[in-house]
């Protein structure tokens, strides 16, 4: 598959839709033509324009503090978008460059995905190596306040973004602890989606955070040098995409592409014939057949799990750890001619074997808790509902209403040692987790020694999901949910 091509699929997406829309307008029925259907496109809503610009005009003349024509019009605009789902959004010029740069990985900002919600910004993920995660915070984190002044007084993401070197204190809220403040340093961000390390002789691990131009690539570069490590072929790869928020579709439809042979990757599917697309493999399989283990948690959203469930339906991959968080959504951007964009969510993606995975997520074949020295540390109790699912105004799901309770994060090295077990000797992870209940009928210190021994130790194995009802960017079409700091690039959103 060539990524260009991707590209320019996903990108165009929106904009002859919009040309669809002006065109149907000017070609509007005539009253001479009684048999001519008028178009969904071209019906306007004169009632509902002529209360519009009654309200505009009584803002206009009577709010008790002069407002300005271009605020009150950008507000409204933005105001069409707010109560559409959490991922459609409107983006000043400013915004709409922050985004652009999300896709090249580098911008000036703390280093971290957020999610607004209500009064408040909750943290999809801290990016890895940046100001946030080394300030300490955390996914699922509420940002209640920036410098002081509370999240409904101010621009939203704005003011984390700034001059490298400068500081930013932030209000947090984790749990039911009492608000703390966090100053973090501002700095030039170049995010490094991808990491990689040998985990034993002949078993690799690659780690990618976030979805961007350069992943696929540096995906193969990594990939290539653990098998230079190995003698020239791997025995089992460990793929790690816990908290990875999405990004750029066309990133992950890559990597999908060099660990498959052949087969499909991901569809989607809207309400214009030009938002259906399909993505296959092309020949070549750069393990070479060795055995992947996917790991993946409740932070894992979008582009993340577009290549988990393309993995995992041709069987070319098993899926460790816990439930994904359900963004299926595929967000285009549209720029405006005067420098502002608009996101919008544009359809929905499906796996290969066609189910929807929006607002229920992907369900591991093996399943990890989290471990008990990070329960109360580094999993706050606000992600019991940490889901796309759990987000005001989200686009129901094919499946949500049988989906089962959210999933968790997975944080530290456990997790990472279950997989690689479970990756060398399939079932070992999953058969130590059905002997816990045994022993702590038995005896319950002997059951809290055995924890204690095996923190890392999973849950029992969960079925795999139904195929769900026939359905389907980061064309960002990416990922979780989400407006970003900095906003992310075009067609996939991140949660």
């Amino acid at each position: 598959m060539r990524v260009a091509r991707l590209v320019a699929a996903l990108l165009l997406a929106l904009s002859p839709a919009v040309t669809l829309a002006q065109s149907a307008s000017d070609k509007a029925p005539t009253a001479d033509d009684p048999d001519a259907k008028e178009s969904v496109t071209s019906r306007v809503p004169l009632d509902e324009i002529r209360r519009f610009v009654a309200v505009y005009n009584a803002v206009r003349a009577a709010y008790v503090e002069p407002v300005d024509d271009k605020q009150l019009m950008q507000s409204a605009v933005r105001g069409l978008l707010l109560e559409l789902d959490p991922h459609s959004t409107y983006f000043d010029k400013e915004d709409a460059q922050a985004f652009d740069e999300q896709a090249t990985g580098a911008y000036e900002g703390i280093g971290v995905e957020l999610l607004q919600q209500d009064n408040v910004l909750k943290v999809v993920s801290p990016i890895d190596d940046t100001p946030a995660t080394r300030a300490g915070i955390r996914a699922g984190d509420l940002i209640v306040a920036i410098d002081g002044k509370p999240i409904s007084a101010i621009e939203a993401m704005e003011p984390l973004r700034g001059v490298a070197g400068s500081k930013v204190v932030l209000t947090i809220e984790r749990g039911d602890a009492k608000p703390f403040d966090v100053t973090v340093v501002r700095e030039t961000i170049r995010v490094t989606s991808v990491r990689s390390k040998m985990l034993e002789p002949g078993y690799g691990y690659v780690r990618i955070s976030t979805f961007q131009a350069d992943t696929g690539a540096d995906f193969q570069k990594h990939l290539g040098q653990l098998q230079a490590q190995a003698g020239g072929k791997l025995k089992g790869l460990v793929l790690d995409l816990r908290s990875n928020p999405g990004g750029l579709l066309t990133a992950a439809v890559q990597v999908a592409d060099d660990l498959l042979d052949k087969g499909g990757i991901v569809s989607t599917r809207g309400r214009i014939s030009i938002s259906d697309a399909k993505f296959d493999a092309t020949p070549g399989d750069l393990m070479k057949g060795a055995p992947v283990m996917v790991l993946v948690d409740a932070g894992s959203a979008s582009a993340s799990e577009v290549l988990a469930g393309a993995l995992r339906d041709n069987q070319r991959a098993r899926v460790i750890g816990s439930r994904t968080f359900g963004k299926g959504s595929v967000q285009t951007v549209l720029p405006l001619d005067n420098g502002d964009s608009v996101k919008l969510t544009t359809a929905r993606y499906y796996t290969p074997s066609g189910r929807s995975i929006q607002a229920t997520g992907i369900v591991p074949d093996v399943e990890l808790a989290p471990e008990p020295s990070d329960v109360n540390k580094d999993v706050p109790a606000s992600l019991a509902d940490y889901s796309e699912a759990s987000l005001p105004g989200h686009l129901r799901g094919d499946d949500e209403a049988n989906a089962s309770k959210a999933g968790v994060v997975l944080s530290g090295e456990g997790p990472v040692q279950s997989a690689l077990r479970e990756l060398k000797q399939p079932g070992s992870v999953a058969s130590v987790a059905k002997a816990k209940p045994a022993s702590a009928a038995a005896t319950p210190a002997a059951a809290a020694k055995a924890e204690a021994a095996t923190p890392e130790a999973a849950a029992p194995a969960a079925a795999k999901p139904d195929a769900a009802k026939p359905e389907t960017t980061k064309p960002d079409p990416i990922t979780p949910p989400a407006n970003a700091e900095p906003p992310k690039p075009a067609t996939d959103d991140g949660k």
